[in-house]
């Protein structure tokens, strides 16, 4: 992906300093000694970030490059969550962008596993972070929905259906029929505004109470409808739409 160089020049193959001991080579070995001392916590993002490249990128000074992707980008959490394609559209090759997209699929992976290995309705706002973590920044519409047991444990955790920008098709059937494969007692359905704006539409309300309806006569409980979008998410029980 992109052996072009905008801006700094971002690939491993641009051409490496002539001196033995390049200037940087001292100054990351200093990152790394103020990492380890208090994992990260007394460093600035773009030293951060200036760290993980140096990993996928260790014969240049990727300084400027850090500070450049996280002014790109609008921040640490919109620069790791940014896709492949918005990675490689910036200029980075495949070894830097796979760095960065490992951070976020761990990140992502923490808070799944957290979020499965306790009662999900008492670890709320852990539930909310991973499902902004893990959807809200989609370009399309989907929906995800948790499969919950009797008492209220992760079952599966499922992504159902893939639309376009604005809306994604769910159909109730569906939704009841794979509830019974799983035995579950309830549900929590989650879907993304990729707008950002996690206001339920006149549609998402709809539907919403079409698949309550149909739970309900099978003797499931649809414990609530989470929109998610960048940044924020929308409760339709907090919001008395359930």
């Amino acid at each position: 992906m992109g052996d072009r160089e905008p801006k700094l020049g971002l690939e491993e193959t641009v051409a490496q300093p002539t001196e033995d001991k390049p200037h940087y080579v001292g100054h990351r070995q200093r990152l790394r000694t103020r990492f380890l001392k208090d994992a990260g916590q007394s460093m600035p993002d773009y030293e951060l970030v200036e760290l993980l490249l140096a990993l996928a990128i260790p014969r240049r000074d990727v300084k400027p490059l850090a500070k450049e992707l996280l002014e790109e980008f609008g921040g640490l959490p919109r620069l790791i969550a940014a896709s492949v394609e918005e990675l490689g559209a910036f200029g980075l090759g495949e070894t830097a962008i796979t760095a960065l997209k490992l951070v976020d699929a761990a990140m992502v992976r923490t808070l799944k596993q957290e979020v499965a290995a306790t009662h999900v309705i008492s670890s709320w706002d852990r539930l909310i972070d991973y499902l902004k973590a893990s959807m809200g920044r989609e370009k399309v519409e989907q929906v995800r929905i948790l499969f919950l047991d009797s008492k209220l444990r992760l079952i599966a955790d499922e992504l159902q259906q893939r639309g376009t920008v604005n809306h994604t098709p769910l159909y109730p059937r569906e939704v009841v029929k794979r509830a019974l494969e799983l035995n579950a007692s309830s549900l929590i359905l989650v879907h993304n505004h990729p707008s950002g704006d996690t206001t339920p539409s006149r549609e998402d309300i709809d539907m919403t109470r079409e698949v309550r309806d149909a739970l309900g006569k099978i003797g499931i409980a649809l414990h609530d409808h989470v929109i998610v979008g960048r940044g924020g998410a929308s409760s339709f029980k907090s919001l008395g739409l359930l």
